[in-house]
């Protein structure tokens, strides 16, 4: 993430933010690929589907009639240049697109979390590119219940500077589900902008703001995120230039102890009551969610740790 720049400017990382239709009329993928060869970031000799390597299809790519069609007809049409929608790298940099993701820790996910960390809004992030937030948390369990009290109707009103925590979305709470609805209303809340999000569920490719998804260990397999109470001060800090991050809890109430003293505080404390999986959670979802706990964690992926399942099966 740090060592490969990002190209292209589309929605909704921007600057300019331009549709995926200008994407794909820009050269697409291919049109990146050929920008990371120039880099040195790709293995030109792994066969593809096409039977022939990945670098003799981006020869043809580069000579082929249909890249200098599709790029005539976005200039013709949108009146937009190709290469201002996939910038080459020295264009990327002086029009200043910088790694989009950051990979927080902390107390509350001391197995990592992930931010999209360009698609925060500039007016909340400091000068020297860090946003710093330090607020109560809103803790819920059900991404429903979330959108009600954003949309006024639950019993807690959420308020600018509050930290929303919606936990029991990871594999074992719902197979990790895509909370996009919750996003998408801070996007169009007035004050969205000053409301952070935590949760152990994934993200759209279209997120947006300072929502913090991914969290491991999720709720469910006794990660802090589960333990973390209504009244909780959180405190998050967001590297945007050197991609780097923490998530913690840092009091609670009038009591503020720290980061150091938070992870104390969590390791005492009890699961929620309320954590429970969604009661329609098919059986071969929890068994991956199963398999997924013991054979790798959330950041495990696809790729299980088949020994440690076989341990755990003894």
């Amino acid at each position: 993430n740090q060592s490969v720049p990002r190209l292209v400017d589309v929605l909704p990382n921007g600057p300019v933010g331009h549709p995926t239709v200008r994407v794909f009329l820009a050269g697409g993928v291919p049109e990146v690929m050929l920008h990371l060869r120039e880099l040195g970031c790709l293995n030109e000799d792994v066969l593809t589907a096409t039977g022939e390597t990945l670098g003799s299809n981006l020869d043809w790519w580069a000579a082929s009639e249909r890249r200098a069609r599709v790029r005539e007809i976005l200039e013709n049409q949108d009146n937009v240049p190709a290469d201002a929608v996939i910038l080459n790298p020295d264009a990327a940099e002086a029009a200043g697109l910088t790694s989009t993701v950051t990979f927080p820790r902390g107390n509350l996910a001391p197995e990592g979390s992930v931010i999209k960390s360009t698609a925060i809004d500039p007016s909340v992030v400091d000068t020297d590119g860090v946003y710093r937030m330090t607020g109560l948390a809103r803790v819920f369990v059900r991404e429903s219940d979330a959108i009600q009290t954003l949309k006024g109707q639950g019993e807690v009103k959420i308020q600018p500077g509050d930290i929303m925590v919606l936990c029991c979305r990871g594999p074992q709470g719902t197979g990790m589900e895509e909370v996009y609805q919750i996003t998408a209303a801070l996007k169009h809340l007035s004050f969205g902008k000053d409301i952070a999000l935590i949760t152990d569920a994934r993200f759209s490719g279209v997120s947006t703001g300072a929502c913090i998804g991914h969290v491991g260990p999720e709720a469910l397999a006794g990660g802090p995120i589960g333990k973390v109470l209504d009244g909780d001060t959180i405190q998050i800090e967001i590297d945007t230039r050197r991609l780097e991050g923490s998530i913690d809890l840092v009091g609670h109430g009038s009591e503020n102890f720290g980061a150091e003293a938070g992870e104390r505080v969590l390791a005492e404390r009890q699961a929620r009551p309320d954590l429970s999986p969604d009661e329609a959670l098919p059986d071969d979802t929890r068994l991956w969610a199963a398999l997924q706990s013991v054979g790798g964690g959330t950041w495990g992926g696809c790729v299980y740790d088949v020994d440690a399942i076989l341990n755990a099966l003894k």
